[in-house]
């Protein structure tokens, strides 16, 4: 199960007509679908979830401080919709990621031995490659 960091009540949706070919359809139905989400007023993320949102998805965030996304990619309103949430629940999920600290270790007493031999197996080469006296 995916987690849901906001609540349907908070977001709003626009129908627009669609962009591009598809004929009459297009001129005519709006199947085009717009998700804005006034995520600084939500109440079901922390103030740290809104400034990481602030910080990895400004550029899905307009001048009024709305997430906005658009999907077309379908040619009925409902699967546009669906879409739309399916794109803002992966690009929450990316803002939230935390990548695991990194364990500082020492390399191990066979890889030392490893890289002095390869270091050893490269100077016997290079030595080859001088004139003979």
């Amino acid at each position: 199960m995916k987690p849901i960091y906001y609540k349907i009540s908070e977001i709003e949706f626009k129908a627009i007509r669609s962009s591009g070919p598809g004929g009459q359809n297009v001129n005519k139905v709006s199947s085009c679908a717009q998700l804005y989400w006034a995520y600084q007023n939500s109440i079901s993320i922390t103030e740290d979830q809104k400034f990481q949102i602030s910080l990895k998805l400004e550029n899905y965030i307009n001048k009024d401080g709305i997430l906005f996304l658009r999907s077309d990619e379908f040619r009925d309103l409902e699967r546009n919709k669906a879409k739309c949430l399916e794109k803002l629940n992966l690009l929450l999920k990316k803002a939230f990621f935390k990548p695991k600290p990194r364990k500082k270790t020492k390399p191990t007493y066979t890889s030392q031995l490893k890289r002095l031999d390869g270091k050893k197996n490269r100077s016997e080469i290079k030595k080859n490659r001088q004139k003979v006296t």
